[in-house]
């Protein structure tokens, strides 16, 4: 249904850098994004890190 990117990015990057990271490959709207792991809605201005985000951790990416 959906397809998996690949983005490369930093723990010091905010949620709202790696949207626009996405924007950049898949051509969507970073805007209209929502980013999720499980029920917990990652917000723009929280870093990767604060998340605790790891090397090739999946998200689950969802538009408004």
């Amino acid at each position: 249904l959906g397809k998996k990117v690949c983005i490369k990015c930093n723990t010091d990057d905010t949620i709202g850098d790696l949207k626009k990271l996405i924007t950049a490959q898949t051509g969507t709207c970073w805007k209209n994004m929502v980013l999720k792991k499980w029920y917990m809605i990652f917000r723009d201005h929280v870093s990767l890190g604060d998340y605790e985000t790891h090397y090739r951790m999946n998200l689950e990416l969802y538009y408004q």
